[in-house]
């Protein structure tokens, strides 16, 4: 028998009026239709005549293999998601489970993927334009993913002054996590941030409001609920929740004249270039810690922008070899070895008898009393920097930041 066809179809949010043509005519054209009861439910009048297998919430697993199964022999099958299929989705599980099957495009059965309007979207549109800048997704749901990898993936959404999609974000059995991200939020964003929460868009129960992100948590919120945080620009006017996408930065938005150190169709005078400008022009008057601070840059984009400038009496050549560059630093005058904690501490070492030992898996600097051994992998970059009162060495890890640091005097 030949190998059936798996359609994995996104429904969109519930109601049948907002999916895609292409998702009826996947369903119209499947044999056996397999998912959650719920999203089920919602297109009943499509699936009449269909066999319909309804499973229930954590049993994804088994709607992939049961579809699969069908699909092997010999059968078409739409294994179907609310919103899109590949965004939170069946997709995801459906691909692995068919790797681990030894799948492969070319041999097995066929899988098409058919995208649908994925939450964001959705409740995006009845409350104006919250997504119009750059947004994330990120699920609360800790039933597959560590708590702690979520609450970093929040924190650097949250700094990082994205528009920020949650989606799951509390059940009866999962109450505490969305109070969890709203205090991880507000250690960077304003209270009054506007956050907007809408439950079962585009389904009978629908509820949409708006409010601030101190009040994030009130009200009733559950797994039928998705909610928007906006950025820093973000406001609420005439009951409607609209992020800038940044034409009154460079345009007066009522006739469309561009301002004064700006040029329509090119980068905006803070762009890239002018970023990179300012790196440069901070660290020459200020010094580059100073220049991290004032730009919240790390130091591998300032000796970036350094070594590509060249501007005397800096100069800044990027290495290959940490402990080539190490070694050549213990012939430097009264040379020290700078390093910083996680914490912010700091400690200062004396090179003075110093020697650097290397092997395949480390680089290990031995001083008088005293050993570190730093782990070869941890260093991404390694930098000297001339200057006039002395030389220096900056190595930094894979973020950009400071590993470690050797300084002359």
């Amino acid at each position: 028998m030949s190998n059936g066809k798996i359609y994995l179809v996104g429904l969109g949010p519930g109601d049948i009026a907002e999916m895609t043509g292409r998702a009826r005519a996947a369903i119209a054209a499947s044999d056996v239709v397999v998912g959650y009861r719920t999203y089920v439910r919602l297109i009943a009048d499509l699936v009449k005549d269909k066999q319909v297998i309804a499973r229930e919430m954590a049993e994804e697993l088994d709607r992939c293999g049961e579809a699969v199964a069908l699909a092997q022999a010999g059968q078409t099958v739409a294994l179907v998601s609310s919103g899109d299929v590949g965004v939170f989705g069946m997709a995801g599980p459906l691909f692995e489970l068919l790797f681990e099957q030894g799948w492969t495009p070319d041999t097995g059965i066929e899988v098409e993927v058919v995208p649908g309007v994925t939450a964001a979207s959705s409740c995006a549109s009845l409350v104006g334009a919250p997504l119009t800048h750059d947004f994330c997704a990120i699920s609360l749901s800790d039933m597959l993913t560590p708590w702690p990898v979520i609450a970093r993936r929040l924190e650097a959404a949250a700094r990082a002054d994205f528009v920020t999609a949650l989606y799951n974000p509390k059940s009866s059995r999962r109450p505490d996590q969305l109070q969890e991200a709203r205090d991880l939020f507000l250690r960077h964003r304003d209270p009054q941030t506007p956050v907007a929460v809408v439950r079962a868009a585009y389904r009978q129960r629908q509820d949409v409001r708006l409010t601030t992100l101190a009040e994030i948590a009130e009200g009733e919120v559950s797994m039928l609920t998705n909610l928007i945080i906006g950025n820093a620009s973000t406001f609420v006017r005439a009951g409607l929740m609209v992020t800038p996408r940044g034409y009154g930065l460079k345009y007066r938005l009522a006739d469309g004249a561009a301002h004064p150190g700006e040029t329509a169709r090119v980068s905006l005078s803070s762009g890239l270039e002018g970023w990179r400008r300012a790196l440069v022009e901070t660290a020459l008057s200020e010094g580059i810690e100073a220049a991290c601070r004032v730009l919240d840059a790390n130091p591998s984009q300032i000796l970036d922008a350094l070594s590509e400038a060249q501007i005397a009496p800096w100069r800044v050549v990027a290495h290959q070899a940490p402990e080539v560059l190490l070694d050549e630093a213990l012939g430097w005058h009264n040379t020290t070895l700078r390093m910083q904690s996680p914490g912010g501490g700091v400690a200062e070492l004396s090179l003075a008898n110093a020697r650097v030992q290397a092997d395949p898996d480390s680089i290990a600097i031995e001083g008088s009393g005293w050993r570190v051994v730093l782990p070869r992998a941890a260093f991404a970059g390694a930098y000297r920097v001339g200057l006039p009162s002395g030389e220096g060495a900056w190595f930094q890890d894979a973020r950009g930041e400071m590993l470690c640091r050797v300084g002359s005097g």
